[in-house]
């Protein structure tokens, strides 16, 4: 939408999109532990286990995408980083991804039915302070970001309760 959101993407991006994976393998499907008791996820979850898997794995991986001890660490340059990839990933859970799917088609794959858990749930539950909004321009549709600091809240908020569930 703006020329700020493409330079960060063109200069942050791919750093953005390598550290969310990393993360995501390495501390998102790392992290976790079932209480005494309860049943594994794919007995107790059944289908919906993969989903919230890969939604567990990404949320712990955005959480930490824009987190200032990458920073101080050496990680990565800036919080910019972050913002990338904040920007990035809302507009794929909730425009980009759709474009691979026919009219009528449901989403399917895990990975896909994660990013939009995610990139919905964190959009409708920031509509009253407009952290996150659909935008109109030219006869296209864009997602921008009002407030970072919030959206973190939210991931955060939501990897409380997917680890809940799982």
């Amino acid at each position: 939408l703006t020329e700020e959101e493409i330079k960060r993407n063109t200069e942050f991006g791919g750093l953005a999109g390598d550290l969310h994976t990393d993360m995501h393998e390495v501390i998102g499907h790392a992290s976790g532990k079932i209480n005494p008791g309860i049943g594994d996820p794919d007995q107790t979850l059944k289908n919906y286990a993969s989903t919230l898997e890969e939604a567990r794995a990404d949320l712990v991986a955005l959480y930490y995408v824009y987190d200032q001890k990458l920073v101080d660490m050496g990680v990565m340059p800036s919080l910019e980083v972050g913002k990338a990839e904040y920007d990035g990933y809302m507009r794929n859970g909730l425009i980009t991804q759709l474009t691979r799917l026919n009219l009528g088609e449901n989403l399917e794959e895990a990975h896909m039915r994660n990013r939009q858990l995610n990139a919905a749930w964190v959009f409708e539950k920031g509509k009253k302070d407009n952290v996150v909004e659909m935008v109109k321009k030219d006869g296209k549709t864009y997602v921008k970001i009002n407030n970072y600091e919030k959206l973190r809240d939210l991931f955060g908020q939501l990897l409380k309760e997917i680890q809940r569930i799982k």
